[in-house]
């Protein structure tokens, strides 16, 4: 059966027609070759092909190209395509399937991974949040004498601790390793520690 005999005329009027289209004209390289071709016909401005519903919509001029002469037109052009192979889908060599795969997997193992440093830095940060509170605890008269400066000194034990654990990588491997390019990150390390300190010292 030719390709033009499954094309099914749906609805018609002046400047627009719409058609049931096979599905082996759906798959991605069919589909474009035959857009491509029907936009390239004189009288033709807007085609639109639904893959997913299998339908193929045509609007026109009618006093440039009548309905005769876009169906003759149209016709030509899948017996075209269908001559040069275009309507028939490329296969893929195993080795791309196998590449393809294999970058599916890594970026599993990577976001695997990822999740995984992201759950151990916050484990280790909780733990030391927890040794801190302890630590605290050890001092409740220090509480009661003035809760507000107790409160605040925790929570800044607990943004140091997150900063150096979410900064630790680039101070083992690059900070230290070149600390003159790294020179306005490590004032800024001293300063942080200068205000930590001078904020624990009695007024």
């Amino acid at each position: 059966m030719s390709i033009q005999k499954e094309f099914v005329l749906r609805y018609r009027v002046d400047g627009h027609l719409r058609f049931q289209i096979p599905a082996r004209i759906c798959h991605v390289d069919a589909a474009k070759a035959l857009t491509d071709g029907l936009s390239g016909i004189d009288g033709v401005y807007r085609v639109n092909l639904y893959r997913s519903q299998q339908k193929l919509s045509i609007r026109f001029n009618e006093s440039v190209c009548d309905f005769k002469s876009l169906a003759r037109q149209l016709f030509h052009l899948l017996a075209e395509l269908e001559i040069n192979g275009a309507l028939n889908p490329k296969s893929v060599s195993k080795s791309v399937l196998w590449k393809e795969k294999a970058k599916a997997k890594l970026d599993t193992f990577k976001a695997a991974r990822w999740a995984k440093e992201k759950f151990g830095d916050a484990k280790e940060t909780v733990q030391a949040a927890k040794v801190i509170g302890k630590l605290g605890m050890k001092k409740p008269t220090a509480f009661m004498k003035d809760p507000e400066k107790t409160i605040i000194d925790f929570l800044n034990d607990i943004l140091v601790l997150f900063l150096i654990r979410l900064h630790w990588n680039d101070i083992t491997q690059h900070w230290l390793i070149k600390p003159l390019k790294h020179r306005y990150e490590w004032m800024a390390l001293f300063y942080m520690f200068f205000l930590l300190v001078r904020s624990r010292k009695q007024k």
